[in-house]
């Protein structure tokens, strides 16, 4: 199992702490460092930053958002950071929610897996250099009866095929992942709950293709806190992540479309899920955050001493977990250093390394 570093949403005074934390994670070994994006910082630019300060790790966009940017669009930025980074490029994508699709872009949230599709295949066709044209549901390239015609890429990739990952939370978002791409971005996976919260949907999208989990990446995003192992510290470091949690959980989205109250509800939180919507769309977030269970924070993150983690680091990679990214929690960024240094303790300790 292979560790990454998920470096969240540039800004908020932490650009040059983000910066250390790459470096770091270049000079330890981490496989890829992921950036991400919302309505602030956009991940094409903060990807290009770190990658011209790094040498060795890959730079991935956790994710690019598709109601964002038309596919040759993404094709274009792919092929160029691809060939700018010397080939450590690997391009996420995900349809965001309807909040952000409608509300920042004006772009109708619906039919979000018919358009996912088509977007692969448009990305994908784009970068093989030959001319692009395309007709589908979504998009139809050149535009019929208008002055366009099939145009092909200029820029040449460092690499003949740029691996894909979607972020996927539904089962069937999960098994069109497993069929379409090379990867899974996963957010608040329980070792304990994966293979009937992920890893069957992914298996089935794979056996669709005719293909096996073999050289698929499971490559889920956990926080990491490092402390003490008794139970008091422990439930210390799990009441850092209770507003981040419930924010997730109660918040994102609407009481009718939130995929992680689903998840939530799928890991056996059915009653607690609905109590932390219900309090969060109320206004009472702290309530929220107190209504999470501590269960589901400590199943979801990598809390405690070095042996600890390296315990949980063993059942992620038994339950399928080929990149485990890690977002080293901190208040300083010396502690954020130190969280950095100890995941990759965690994975000598655990003998996955």
């Amino acid at each position: 199992m292979r560790l990454g570093i998920n470096l969240g949403y540039w800004g908020a005074g932490m650009d040059a702490d983000n910066l250390a934390v790459a470096r770091e994670a270049d000079k330890l070994g981490y496989a890829v460092c992921w950036a991400a994006e919302a309505y602030g910082s956009d991940a094409a630019t903060v990807l290009s930053w770190v990658a011209a300060q790094t040498e060795r790790i890959d730079v991935g966009s956790a994710i690019f958002q598709i109601p964002a940017r038309q596919p040759a669009m993404t094709a274009m930025t792919a092929a160029t950071l691809d060939s700018l980074s010397g080939g450590r490029f690997r391009l996420g994508l995900g349809v965001s929610g309807p909040q952000v699709s409608e509300g920042w872009y004006g772009v109708k949230f619906d039919k979000p897996l018919a358009r996912t599709r088509e977007y692969v295949e448009i990305v994908r066709k784009a970068m093989t250099r030959e001319r692009l044209s395309y007709e589908g549901e979504h998009w139809t390239l050149p535009l019929p009866d208008g002055p366009g015609k099939p145009i092909k890429l200029t820029v040449h990739p460092a690499r003949e095929h740029i691996p894909v990952y979607i972020a996927a939370i539904g089962p069937k978002n999960l098994e069109q992942t497993g069929e379409i791409a090379e990867g899974a971005l996963l957010i608040f996976p329980s070792a304990d709950h994966l293979e009937d919260t992920a890893i069957k949907y992914l298996r089935a999208g794979r056996e669709k293709a005719g293909l096996t989990m073999d050289g698929f990446d499971v490559c889920p995003t956990v926080p990491l806190a490092l402390g003490g192992s008794d139970d008091a510290s422990v439930s210390a470091l799990a009441d850092m992540f209770r507003p981040y949690t419930a924010l997730y959980v109660g918040g994102m989205g609407s009481r009718k479309q939130n995929f992680y109250n689903q998840l939530a509800q799928r890991m056996g939180y059915e009653k607690e899920a609905a109590e932390i919507q219900d309090k969060y769309l109320s206004g009472d977030k702290d309530g929220a955050a107190a209504a999470v269970p501590r269960q589901l924070i400590d199943s979801t993150t990598l809390l405690g001493s070095v042996e600890r983690i390296a315990e949980r680091m063993q059942a992620y990679a038994a339950a399928g977990v080929t990149t485990l990214t890690l977002a080293p929690a901190g208040f300083t960024l010396d502690e954020r250093l130190a969280a950095l240094r100890a995941g990759t303790e965690a994975l000598e300790r655990a003998g996955l390394a």
